[in-house]
């Protein structure tokens, strides 16, 4: 993985917005009409050499493939491994258990946000009312053996990617995948004995994929949202050791899949969910960063521009990077449609580069700008103008630290 040696280099999380032609695919396919994935494959190429050109003028240093190819960060999993079932569910109850006590306090909130977190920004939704119907969240559940069918799906993915590679300039490319921990907290078990066997399970099948990008030649950053989410749904109910313990086992199957593949060539994402709601119980970052060390990766994407989170570059004046690692700082929100100054985004680079060293960051965003093909977080030109303040910011940082 390349270091910021000479000068900041520029990242994201992985999701970018699809287009409207995938989009009104994915949309069909999610209603449970009948669609042929040969219509898919013939989009895809197209889409996702322009996101990756798109990337490399606006000054990415190192793209993804905007997980074009994927329903969503972790939906997309359903379609490639075996053992599950669909179980429709409301969206808005979905939204409502990430929220823990919050649900109970800002109640009159949650109850309009499971309105207005549709998609306002979806490519073709433009007109869409929030009288709309509720759209369905697939849910799905466990109900026989785990096993891994997702060969052509990924390698699809890698072919688009490198193809797309082909025609820019850029330093790395990575590929973005769900961890085993953030696929089994919304897939119930009604088949393995214990919950830890499950995870396990999910583990073995999702290596193959994993190793699969790695081999390709892309580096693989594993997201893990549902580490500090879960904080909240477990301490509300549960304990704090309880919680440690959960955290301990998740890394321990995430480490057993990795098994094998140079440190040097994974990125672990984490972040406190997606959504733009008040995060007042979100677990602090001081509580969980030993955990994350535990994760055989070389670098560490941490939400930090987020308001509830902006604070925590205060953690690393106290806890030591180990030696060859990388952190990969969220200094531009995914959430919200301000654009950010990139003198601001400068500053926040500086600080982090202050604390544990230039050549051991990496600017990135909070989290992607569309999870899922119908969770767009900001629109579309939006999007592209943070990317630029991105790039901007990394290149005022450069100028300071690297002179």
């Amino acid at each position: 993985m390349k270091r910021s040696t000479e000068r900041t280099l520029t990242t994201h999380v992985g999701s970018l917005v699809r287009p409207v032609e995938i989009v009104n695919y994915m949309r069909k396919a999610e209603a449970g009409e009948t669609v042929d994935a040969a219509e898919l494959n013939l989009l895809l190429p197209g889409a996702v050499a322009s996101v990756v050109r798109q990337q490399a003028d606006a000054g990415i240093d190192v793209p993804s493939d905007g997980e074009f190819g994927k329903r969503g960060w972790t939906s997309y999993v359903s379609e490639r491994l075996g053992g599950l079932e669909r179980v429709d569910s409301p969206y808005g109850n979905m939204i409502a258990g990430f929220a823990g006590p919050d649900r109970d306090r800002f109640a009159g909130f949650y109850k309009a946000y499971n309105q207005m977190e549709r998609s306002a920004w979806l490519p073709g939704n433009e007109d869409a009312s929030l009288t709309d119907e509720v759209p369905i969240s697939i849910a799905m559940r466990c109900t026989s053996p785990i096993t891994y069918k997702g060969q052509d799906a990924v390698e699809r993915d890698i072919a688009n990617f490198k193809a797309a590679l082909g025609g820019v300039d850029v330093d790395e490319a990575f590929m973005p995948v769900a961890a085993p921990c953030s696929i089994q907290a919304t897939r119930t078990n009604n088949y393995y004995k214990t919950e830890e066997e499950y995870l396990f399970a999910i583990a073995a099948a999702m290596k193959l994929e994993y190793q699969a990008i790695v081999d390709a030649g892309f580096l693989l950053q594993v997201d893990d949202a549902f580490i500090p989410v879960q904080y909240t749904r477990m301490t509300s109910g549960g304990s704090e050791e309880d919680y440690r313990a959960y955290v301990e086992m998740c890394i321990e199957a995430l480490n057993y899949a990795l098994d094998g593949i140079p440190e040097e060539r994974i990125r672990y994402h984490i972040c406190w969910g997606s959504q733009n709601v008040p995060h007042t119980w979100d677990v602090p970052l001081e509580q969980i960063v030993h955990l994350l060390f535990k994760v055989k990766a070389q670098a560490y994407s941490i939400e930090a521009a987020n308001p509830r989170h902006e604070h925590e570059w205060e953690v690393w004046q106290d806890t030591k990077l180990p030696d060859g690692k990388i952190i990969i700082p969220g200094v531009v929100s995914h959430s919200t449609n301000v654009v950010e100054h990139p003198r601001l985004v400068a500053q926040r680079i500086e600080k982090f580069a202050g604390l544990v060293g230039p050549e051991n960051v990496i600017a990135g965003t909070d989290c992607g700008f569309s999870q899922n093909w119908n969770l767009v977080r900001v629109h579309p030109e939006v999007q592209w103008a943070k990317l630029e303040a991105l790039v901007e910011g990394a290149r005022l940082a450069s100028n300071h630290l690297y002179r």
